[in-house]
């Protein structure tokens, strides 16, 4: 099938092979004609599945033919910033080769509103945000929703989790009730179903069931001291040509790119604290090649896509699985294969070993242990400690020293009498 089977407007198939579209994916092939009809849909797909191609080109050629109205006219809420970002960069770059010029508006919080009020200015035609940010702009009088004529909601289910059901609920009452909305998530859990039920008029449902990732995971039972070494012996001798380093805190994700850098690394450093131009600059860094190495929290990696990325590294190992998921999920994509590397470190504050076989538990999926040569670890947990059995005779527990604590102290109300 190709894009010119699908019903686009001559001018949207040039700004599609620009791009470098050669042909649609499950997707956009099942997205794109009931959108362009103007039905309500309901489409369940993973993430890295081309979902945002599928629903911003039917949109921007609705622009193309629809009369202007005031305000936004279609309306893109996105769980993240960087989600947010990557889809208003599509809708961009695809606009540009348009011969009718468009708007495209980005907005998100942890920044200042003021640049972001300034640039409606003069209205848009599409609003891209994130829930809570397009509330402020809405309370600041920057806009209105009352000409939305198409509302997307993506990832959807990440929409719900991450706690923005009651800013949903407070935006869907400020749109027209007569309007296309489309609904893209990559689950169906009861709370999207119910927002589905709310939402779409008889919508057309399209699941697309895909082969599973292509992820090669691997586990390495290793000292905490050994990481930055170990990391650095898998960067050399692997030939990952990109790499996302996990950590669990600004300071660690800090301190580990700067020693990769010091070691002749193009290492670069993504967290929650840096400024929404750093950001970019680091992305567009690594897509350009001059990182090779991204070191991130797991909120700065929330919605990130990485083009031909070779490998995760789970320096630090996330605390749910769910998080595992989506952090070994950032490779393997469209139909890649990649390697995630999970280090177990057995002497460090928790148990890592019983936490990993938790990961392995909810995923279904056991990964066998190895030692990296050179890097064999001091401390190893034993089965019974990994499986709560026994208690570790290194460190006594806080209830045993109670016990202790209770009975040195009957021993000298004996001792007195």
């Amino acid at each position: 099938m190709s894009f010119a089977s699908l019903g686009l407007a001559p001018t949207l198939l040039r700004a599609v092979r620009d791009q470098g579209y050669h042909a649609p994916t499950a997707v956009q092939s099942a997205a794109l004609p009931p959108i362009l009809a103007g039905a309500d849909v309901l489409a369940l797909a993973q993430t890295g599945s081309g979902k945002t191609a599928a629903f911003v080109l039917p949109l921007l050629q609705r622009l193309l033919t629809a009369p202007p109205r005031p305000g936004p006219r279609a309306l893109v809420l996105a769980p993240t910033r960087e989600l947010a970002m990557q889809t208003a960069q599509l809708l961009r770059d695809l606009a540009a080769a348009l011969p009718q010029r468009l708007k495209i508006a980005l907005a998100f919080g942890g920044v200042s509103i003021n640049p972001q009020l300034m640039a409606l200015r003069g209205g848009c035609d599409v609003m891209v945000a994130t829930p809570g940010r397009l509330l402020d702009l809405i309370d600041h009088n920057g806009l209105t929703l009352a000409g939305v004529q198409c509302l997307v909601l993506d990832e959807a289910d990440r929409l719900l989790n991450q706690g923005f059901a009651d800013e949903l609920q407070r935006l869907l009452a400020l749109l027209p009730p007569q309007r296309q909305s489309l609904l893209f998530s990559a689950t169906f859990p009861a709370a999207v179903e119910a927002l589905a039920a709310q939402l779409l008029r008889e919508p057309v449902r399209i699941q697309i069931e895909e082969a599973p990732p292509q992820i090669a995971q691997r586990a390495l039972q290793l000292d905490r001291a050994q990481r930055l070494p170990a990391l650095r012996q898998l960067l050399k001798s692997e030939g990952w040509k990109r790499a996302l380093v996990f950590v669990a805190s600004r300071y660690t994700a800090d301190l580990v790119s700067d020693k990769l850098f010091a070691h002749g690394f193009k290492a670069g450093v993504l967290h929650g604290e840096l400024s929404q131009g750093a950001r970019r600059d680091v992305l567009e860094a690594l897509k350009a090649g001059s990182v090779e190495v991204l070191v991130a929290t797991d909120v700065a990696a929330r919605g990130l896509h990485i083009e031909a990325l070779d490998a995760v590294v789970n320096y630090e190992l996330p605390r749910s699985a769910a998080d595992y998921t989506h952090r070994i999920g950032r490779t393997g994509r469209a139909g890649a294969t990649g390697v995630s590397v999970s280090f177990i470190c057995a002497d460090g504050p928790e148990n890592a070993e019983s936490h990993f076989r938790l990961i392995e538990k909810r995923q279904g999926q056991r990964v066998p242990r190895e030692r990296l040569e050179g890097f064999e670890p001091q401390a190893v947990t034993t089965e019974a400690q990994a499986t709560g059995g026994i208690k570790s005779t290194t460190r006594k527990s806080k209830k045993d020293k109670l016990r202790e604590a209770a009975a040195k102290a009957a021993e000298g109300s004996h001792d007195g009498h």
